[in-house]
């Protein structure tokens, strides 16, 4: 207990924890699996642009597909289950100036329902959004090398608390221990878990950032580095098991769904 005390202590004081191993613990087949997943107690919700897939957790066998026009869906880019919708992260990635929306479809059948569309005054692409402590989180992603608006780069990646109505409430930067991560791209991916950490993955490196809402100012703070068996995009966690992450890995062979057991944080949030 004394060590356990003294190590959060120190976290606090000196910035990122060295990097912790999440194990792997399950593989699910799904080509659809190329911008990232969510969750919830019964299946998984492969995510690709501009189809969506769900896999049953039971049998790992696909259930439902829906696929969108790619003229109205170009980007897709994360979703999450809330109550019974999924609501998705959507933009016009990598056309500028970067434009965003929130897509619903009903989680049962993946019926498409509603959009909201957040246009371009966002100051970012849209690649997250996940529901959390009654109010919606979002980050909203810039890139150095596409799909940027001019003059902001990966340092300009935030994230946003929005209110029912995706109205702005608070945002924060991102410290530089993560910024020189993801660069040259940016946050593709981001869940809350009931630990109260934000659990955030890039673009590419196989590992996920773990974050902690700041005392004080508007940046973000680091508390510890996770690796992970896949590399970046969207991320989510299990329904029914709250240190089981979905994400996913992209190769010649073919997506796939895969969950990891995450190691507790040593961190008073």
């Amino acid at each position: 207990m004394v060590i356990a005390v003294g190590l959060a202590l120190l976290l606090q004081a000196t910035g990122p924890a060295p990097a912790l191993t999440a194990v792997e613990t399950r593989r699910i087949a799904a080509p659809e699996a190329d911008q990232g997943v969510a969750a919830d107690a019964a299946s998984v919700y492969a995510v690709d642009n501009n189809t969506i897939a769900r896999y049953a957790l039971a049998t790992g066998e696909r259930t439902a597909v829906w696929q969108g026009d790619p003229a109205l869906f170009p980007h897709i880019n994360s979703c999450a289950r809330v109550d019974a919708d999924l609501v998705c992260a959507a933009s016009n990635y990598s056309a500028t100036p970067m434009s965003s929306s929130v897509e619903v479809f009903d989680a049962a059948t993946l019926t498409y329902r509603r959009t909201v569309s957040l246009g371009p005054d966002m100051g970012g692409s849209l690649t997250v959004l996940d529901r959390h402590d009654g109010s919606w989180w979002a980050v909203f992603a810039n890139y150095d090398d596409r799909g940027g608006n001019p003059g902001h780069d990966h340092r300009w990646t935030v994230l946003m608390r929005l209110d029912e109505n995706f109205q702005r409430q608070e945002a924060w930067l991102f410290p530089q221990t993560v910024l020189d991560r993801i660069a040259p791209m940016s946050v593709s991916g981001a869940a809350w878990n009931p630990d109260g950490l934000l659990y955030v993955s890039g673009h590419d490196r196989p590992e996920v950032y773990v974050m902690a809402l700041p005392q004080g100012g508007s940046t973000l703070r680091h508390v510890a580095t996770v690796a992970m068996p896949t590399e970046g995009q969207a991320i989510d966690w299990d329904a029914g098991d709250s240190r089981l992450l979905w994400s996913i890995q992209r190769d010649d062979t073919g997506g796939r769904i895969v969950a990891s057991r995450v190691p507790t944080i040593p961190v008073m949030p």
